[in-house]
Parts: structure tokens; C-alpha cells; sequence
């Protein structure tokens, strides 16, 4: 496992050079892969590249990370293809790409992070306060540049004290709903999704003024600023409660001695559907890939196995009688047994029996709990490995500032 300790570190001219110029190197290897490819036929290797392009104003292993960038992308395209025939390979060139520091270009002494460029080039300083990083990559955030620290952990040990499963399902409307045989917990979204239903205004709003003035203004260069800087804000807004409700989620499974969390998967619901314009948007816009990944980690941090299953039909399938019948609104009522629930409750609850093998068989199902509602908590503590830390570059002495 891996923490991930996120720090500004502003922008100075030696960080634009070197982004410079591993922008300049990927796309070297992107112009001499597809030019390979399209008149001689053949299929470069990444160790063909790395010997072919280099920089004598990197470290070596910080020039390798460019190349074998551009074939992760590649190898991520032949995955994809598999399913989407739509998928574009990696073409485009980089002006500017991240910069990526691995354990030899890495050395701690004395509270300062130096991070080497090559022999007679001047290394990159950062004061540092915490523990020598696994790996440092460097990137732009629209504002400044954000260094990425790696440490790597050890797994937890995963501890079987029970069987109990719960069953997970993603919703545009709730988070997350869960069902672990005996309690349904509902994550509300209702904030996230009226958050981002802002965010649309907001830049409709504001590109309708710069698109009315004169390019080169100075006008049209404030409003440039004003929406990058409000919509920063917004995206801000919008990973504060993702973290803090996933959270709150994990810890609810926890505390309820759920040991086994199953996820629906719904990586490919957007692909061939066409429900319009407002139910496309929102669908586009759904950061389901997001909240898996948050609620993988976090799961896996406190020693929970988790595991991804196919749902489908599962919000439409009656638990009680095993009858298929499309809901209609936010009540699933069975048309067979008149069995009535939640519809993300029935989603999670059908997406539990598919992991344990028991879907569309009839069961015995009583009187259920309600759902218990988990509202966003703003004043929550966020992780502690996924708080922001302001630090200074070079020979700043000021102290580094925390959010939590």
C-alpha cells in the first residue's frame, strides 16, 4: 500500500524550465513512436526510446519516467479498446509535462528534500519536514506546482473475525447505499450533485462575459482569472465532501463489523446510452470512478477486503420473489409480492446476493429496517494522509502552513 502526501510548492523559473523541458522530451518519444509505426511498421519498446531520446538537463531515471509515460498511456489504450472501439491512443504533444523524481534522484538532510537534475545541473530544494518519500512527481495544478510524495506502507493484515458482507451501490442521487443483510446506510449526495450543478452555471455564466470581449483585453484577462480561480474553489468544494462523506461511510461499515465490501461496478454505463441532454450531463459528470477508488483505499486501510461485481438488473430484481420489473422514482415496489424498499437499498441489496451466488432466487424477506441516512458533515476531520501542506522552495524559512 501507498500514502500520498500532497504539497504546493508555488512557481519559480527553475520549475517551469524543468517541466519545460520533460514536456519537450514526451513529445519527442510521441513524434518518434507514431513516425516509427506509420513508415517502417514497427512497435518501439520503451528501452528503445529511452536509449534513443534523453536530456542532459535531467536526472536519467527523471527522463526515463517522461518515456515510459507515453507508454503507460499506450498500454492503458489497448486496455480500454478492448471494450470502447472509440478509444484514441495517446497522440497528443506535451508543451509542458509533470516531473517525476524517483528514489536515486531523492536524498533528505537536515529538514531539506534535494532533488537532483543531472551532474552540473543545480538540484531542485524543498524544505521538508517529514520522512524520505518513495517517489516525488511534480505537476501543475492551474495555479502553482504541487509535489506528490509516495511513501509506501505495509498492507494491513487482514484479520477475518466475521462473514459479513455488504453490498455497495453507486448512485448520481446518493453516494453510496450499502446493505450488509441486516442494516441499509445511504450516503446523501444531494450536496455534491447540487455543487456541481453550480459549477455548470458558474462557467456558463462566465464564458458568456469573456466571450464577449475583445481577445488581448485586459478585461478578458480578469475574467480569465475570475472564473479559473472560482471554479478552483468549486473542484476544491467537491473533493473536501467526497473525502469527508466516504469516510464516514467506511467507518460506519466498520463499526457495524462488515468485513467484505462488495462494489457494484458501473465503469461502463455511459458507453451506448443516450438519455439527453440533462440526464447525459449528469451522467458525464458522475464521479462514480472516483468514489470507488476513495472507498477501495480507505476500506483496504482498515484491513476490509473489497471486491467489484457486475450489477447488472440488480436495481430492478425483486430480493423477496426474485420478479423483474423497472422501478419508477426513488421507491422500488415489487408488481408479484408488493415487497417495497429503497431502490439503492434494492441495488445494494441484490449486488450482495450476486457476490454471495444467490441472485434472482427468492427469499424470505421480513419486515426491513429502514434506511439510515448519512448526512455530509462539514467540521469532520479529514484523513490525516490526504491533508495539504503549504511549503516554501529553495531558501524560504518560513514555516509550512497545514489545512486539515
Amino acid at each position: 500500500m501507498y500514502q500520498v502526501r500532497r504539497v504546493n510548492i508555488g512557481k519559480t523559473a527553475q520549475l517551469d524550465e524543468l517541466a519545460r523541458e520533460c514536456g519537450k522530451l514526451y513529445s519527442q518519444t510521441v513524434t518518434s513512436f507514431w513516425r516509427t509505426v506509420r513508415k517502417k511498421g514497427i512497435w518501439l519498446a520503451p528501452r528503445h526510446l529511452m536509449r534513443w531520446h534523453t536530456s542532459d538537463k535531467l536526472h536519467a531515471h527523471t527522463a526515463d519516467a517522461c518515456v515510459q509515460a507515453f507508454f503507460a498511456s499506450l498500454k492503458s489504450w489497448r486496455e480500454r479498446r478492448k471494450s470502447d472501439p472509440d478509444a484514441h491512443p495517446p497522440r497528443r504533444r506535451r508543451y509542458y509535462f509533470r516531473i517525476e523524481y524517483k528514489s536515486t534522484a531523492i536524498r533528505l538532510k537536515d529538514g531539506k528534500l534535494t532533488l537532483s537534475n543531472g551532474r552540473s545541473n543545480a538540484p531542485l530544494m524543498l524544505d521538508w519536514s517529514w520522512e524520505l518519500p518513495k517517489t516525488v512527481v511534480i505537476h501543475w495544478t492551474g495555479t502553482q506546482y504541487e509535489a506528490i510524495a509516495t511513501y509506501k506502507q505495509e498492507a494491513p493484515q487482514v484479520t477475518v473475525t466475521s462473514d459479513k458482507v455488504a453490498g455497495i451501490d453507486l448512485g448520481e442521487i446518493h453516494m453510496a447505499v450499502s446493505h450488509d443483510g441486516k442494516q441499509t446506510f445511504i450516503l446523501n449526495g444531494r450536496l455534491l450533485r447540487a455543487k456541481r450543478q453550480y459549477q455548470n452555471k458558474l462557467k456558463a455564466k462566465l464564458s458568456a462575459k469573456i466571450d464577449v470581449k475583445k481577445k488581448g483585453s485586459r478585461r478578458r484577462k480578469q475574467l480569465i482569472r475570475s472564473k479559473q480561480k472560482q471554479l478552483t474553489q468549486i473542484k476544491q468544494q467537491i473533493k473536501d465532501i467526497e473525502h469527508k462523506q466516504t469516510t464516514h461511510f467506511i467507518s460506519t461499515l466498520q463499526a457495524s463489523g462488515v468485513q467484505t465490501v462488495v462494489i457494484g461496478d458501473v465503469r461502463d454505463i455511459r458507453q451506448d446510452l443516450d438519455g439527453g441532454t440533462k440526464t447525459n450531463q449528469k451522467l458525464h459528470q458522475w464521479s462514480h470512478g472516483s468514489i470507488r477508488h476513495q472507498l477501495t483505499y480507505k476500506a483496504e486501510r482498515r484491513g476490509m477486503r473489497v471486491a467489484l461485481q457486475e450489477e447488472r438488473y440488480t436495481s430492478q430484481t425483486c430480493p423477496c420473489c426474485g420478479k423483474r420489473s423497472k422501478p419508477r422514482g426513488r421507491v422500488y415496489r415489487c408488481v408479484k409480492c408488493g415487497f417495497t424498499f429503497h431502490r439503492d437499498g434494492v441495488g445494494a441489496i441484490n449486488i450482495r446476493y450476486k457476490y454471495r451466488e444467490e441472485f434472482g432466487v427468492p427469499h424470505v424477506v421480513g419486515a426491513m429496517a429502514p434506511p439510515t441516512g448519512l448526512r455530509f458533515m462539514p467540521h469532520a476531520r479529514v484523513a490525516r494522509e490526504q491533508s495539504r501542506e503549504n511549503v516554501c522552495v529553495g531558501n524560504c524559512t518560513e514555516a509550512a502552513t497545514a489545512f486539515a
